[in-house]
């Protein structure tokens, strides 16, 4: 998709949005000032999602370099890129809805996982202050990191199906009751999700079935070669998160803010569900998922 259907497809979005958005605000008897500026909402949201369509690595060479040299025409308003970081705040909202859009439809089959998502190298934990009382020290299989966890529900088709955010030291089976709301069918997940009051609970309440591989230490049990095929290909998450973090740069050091790190994620996490082409399991040509 070029720059101009994205911003098309965001401009409609945003007709659609702000009405209802400033008419909530007034109900709620909250008071805001709505200073007119140089870029609408829509430009913002266009600017900051195509971003991490760039291949840039960071936001300031992006705008600098790219926006400000490239895209005068595109958007005749351009503020400076202190301005600009100002009002990214204006966006947090509009891109939270945007993205739940964008989600894809369960298919019966998902995936579940997280990723660690560091806001700073770990010798400077006890000097950084941007993230104090919100990120936490957390472990992965990589080793120990001081941020957050993005935790994902995924599809076969490799399309998104929720998000949860988390201090980096809470426990991954914590949000999949949260991620498996709108689930149904089965939801696979690595060994780091095993529990069966967990197991019990999604199946009692949401009618979903938990599966995970078992520890070396756990006593064996007996798996269907359909459930044992999905096992497999539990990779496909791990990918996703691969390209989130290279290629849409949900992940990076240089936060300055905590809600423009919102911001950066939702912008990211759009750009991904916008991908043409994102990995997919191709089930229908597996014959061991051919019989029931």
């Amino acid at each position: 998709m070029s720059l101009l259907e994205l911003f098309c497809n965001v401009d409609d979005f945003c007709l659609e949005f702000e009405p209802k958005w400033q008419a909530h605000l007034l109900n709620n008897g909250v008071k805001r000032r709505n200073r007119q500026v140089g870029l609408c909402l829509s430009e913002i949201m266009t600017i900051l999602i195509h971003f991490h369509e760039s291949r840039y690595r960071d936001f300031k060479s992006y705008y600098t370099r790219y926006v400000q040299k490239h895209l005068s025409r595109e958007f005749p308003g351009l503020v400076s890129y202190h301005r600009f970081v100002e009002l990214m705040p204006r966006s947090l909202v509009a891109l939270a809805v945007y993205l739940r859009r964008s989600f894809g439809n369960c298919t019966g089959i998902s995936f579940v996982d997280s990723t660690a998502l560091a806001v700073c190298r770990n010798q400077r934990i006890k000097r950084h202050k941007v993230f104090a009382g919100l990120a936490a020290r957390g472990k992965t299989s990589m080793g120990w990191f001081f941020g957050f966890k993005l935790h994902l529900a995924v599809n076969d088709q490799g399309e998104l199906l929720g998000c949860y955010l988390t201090a980096g030291n809470v426990d991954d089976r914590k949000p999949v009751p949260h991620l498996a709301r709108h689930l149904f069918g089965k939801l696979i997940g690595d060994k780091g999700y095993i529990s069966q009051e967990l197991t019990a609970h999604l199946m009692d309440t949401l009618g979903v079935h938990l599966l995970t591989f078992l520890r070396s230490n756990m006593n064996g049990r007996l798996v269907s070669q359909n459930d044992l095929v999905l096992l497999r290909k539990r990779a496909i998450i791990e990918t996703i998160n691969d390209q989130l973090k290279n290629i849409s740069q949900i992940e990076h050091s240089r936060h300055r803010s905590p809600i423009n790190f919102i911001v950066n994620l939702f912008a990211g996490l759009i750009a991904y569900c916008r991908q043409p082409k994102k990995p997919a399991l191709r089930l229908d040509d597996q014959p061991l998922l051919t019989t029931a």
